[in-house]
């Protein structure tokens, strides 16, 4: 298992949408992410900086990588554009995050 973490911004008074958007998140981008072979995905919010720090767990970074070809993860991140940055495509701004640290 490959764990994965990265940050994204969310525009400050987008954030109650943002979380809404999630609450629930589609069904058919939650199948996408659990086939290809994503787990104990979760998003934290730092309030000082409207930064959004991701975690998942994903077996195999070639799959992770093929999410963002699929229709519906393109999907998403239109509809999720206009609550935060985003790249040209509208992908989040995301910069990955390197380990530390860790304990199991």
């Amino acid at each position: 298992m490959i764990r994965k973490a990265f940050k994204m911004k969310v525009y400050p008074d987008q954030l109650e949408e943002y979380k809404r958007r999630h609450n629930p998140i589609w069904t058919e981008l939650k199948d996408t992410l659990k086939n290809h072979g994503v787990s104990n995905y979760s998003i934290f919010y730092d309030k000082e900086t409207n930064s959004l720090f991701g975690y998942a767990e994903v077996s195999s970074n070639k799959q992770w990588e093929e999410i963002a070809n699929t229709p519906i993860c393109r999907q998403w991140w239109d509809h999720m554009s206009e609550l935060m940055e985003t790249n040209a495509d509208n992908s989040p701004v995301s910069i990955d995050l390197q380990e530390v640290f860790y304990m199991s």
